[in-house]
């Protein structure tokens, strides 16, 4: 199959390439390469999925490398013109759109860079799918989705109609987006929910990298809601397994599905949603406690406040994607904080050799 994904230079975009790319698919991925975060690390990711002696100009607006059954090209889901004649020339079976501006809290300091990548962008990979007979457009959500929500496992078919930031109102934006295509146009969608997503060549702002990062250099790490706060953390590999599990199970009509007492996890339209999760009720603190194990160091904890946008704790009931798929998470918190602390550990020797060379 010939498979386009989104976001390929991303952390979740990587694994999902190279998790295709083992399968035998035919795989296109595009990224815009932003200065979000590190675009050497976005660099180096791509040299993980074969991209090594044909590195992406990151300073042009499109550009193609090539590596055995797998593609990259650079380019902007907002130059919509571009993304639509990629479509009409590759004519891809399926779609795996992971590209976003990610950051619940960088959401509340820039507003605009959500709004254009995670729904103008979203809206191109949509006419791409509609006008090309995709089989099958899964997408990433988000756990974020879920805001004020209190009752404990958090499952698809509660109401999610009370994000608490602009990054997790996109995301349910995503959701109805893509309902509306399934219901117009019957392209079957699928939307993924993930629940903190962990794992080797990470994001930096995220809390695994951060707080690795303090403790090998001996700097405070900060504990908002002064600890008391709750995750679903989900190793990577154990998302990618979901999202090819679903990819080629394309979504279907519920024939008993009623607008008179509607589920919002699907419909009457080709769509369904599901939560990714590990199912386990994670506390902060043990998170940290596995840190400190892997690394054989103790943290310098801080303790704060709870931060706008912040939710004080995700859950996810993951039985649905299970009776779909057979869905099972694999990974325990600590062999997944040791797999990441051992790549951080080379990864940053790697980066401070580099700098060395440069000076």
């Amino acid at each position: 199959m010939k498979v386009l994904v989104t976001g390929a230079a991303g952390f979740i975009g990587m694994h999902t390439v190279n998790h295709l790319i083992r399968l035998g698919h035919e795989v296109v991925g595009i990224d815009n390469l932003n200065d979000y975060y590190s675009v050497d690390l976005k660099i180096a990711r791509l040299r993980q999925c074969g991209i090594l002696h044909h590195e992406p100009d990151r300073h042009v607006v499109f550009s193609i490398s090539y590596h055995k059954n797998y593609r990259f090209i650079k380019l902007d889901l907002l130059h919509q013109e571009l993304v639509l004649k990629l479509f009409a020339a590759e004519k891809f079976d399926y779609v795996v759109h992971l590209a976003a501006q990610a950051g619940v809290r960088y959401s509340i300091e820039n507003p605009f860079a959500y709004t254009e990548s995670n729904i103008t962008g979203f809206l191109a990979i949509l006419e791409g799918c509609r006008q090309n007979n995709v089989e099958h457009l899964v997408y990433a959500s988000s756990s974020s989705v879920y805001g004020l929500n209190e009752e404990s496992p958090f499952s698809e078919s509660k109401p999610t109609e009370h994000p608490i930031s602009l990054y997790a109102a996109t995301k349910k934006a995503n959701e109805m987006m893509a309902h509306s295509y399934s219901h117009l146009y019957q392209l079957p969608t699928t939307g993924l929910r993930f629940f903190t997503v962990y794992g080797p060549w990470g994001r930096p702002d995220m809390a695994l990298f951060l707080f690795t990062e303090a403790i090998v250099n001996n700097k405070p790490i900060s504990l908002f809601n002064g600890g008391l706060m709750y995750r679903d953390f989900t190793y990577v590999d154990d998302i990618v397994d979901a999202i090819a599990q679903c990819l080629f199970k394309p979504a279907q009509a519920d024939a008993d599905w009623s607008g008179a007492a509607p589920k919002s996890d699907r419909s009457s339209a080709p769509y369904r949603i599901f939560n990714v999760g590990s199912s386990q009720k994670v506390k902060l603190t043990e998170y940290i406690d596995a840190i400190e194990e892997a690394l054989d160091k103790k943290a310098i904890r801080n303790y704060l406040p709870l931060q706008p946008g912040d939710v004080p704790s995700t859950y996810a009931d993951t039985e649905s994607l299970n009776t779909f798929t057979g869905y099972q998470p694999r990974t325990t918190i600590r062999q997944g904080v040791n797999q990441f602390v051992n790549w951080y550990l080379e990864y940053d020797q790697q980066v401070k050799g580099n700098l060395t060379l440069a000076l």
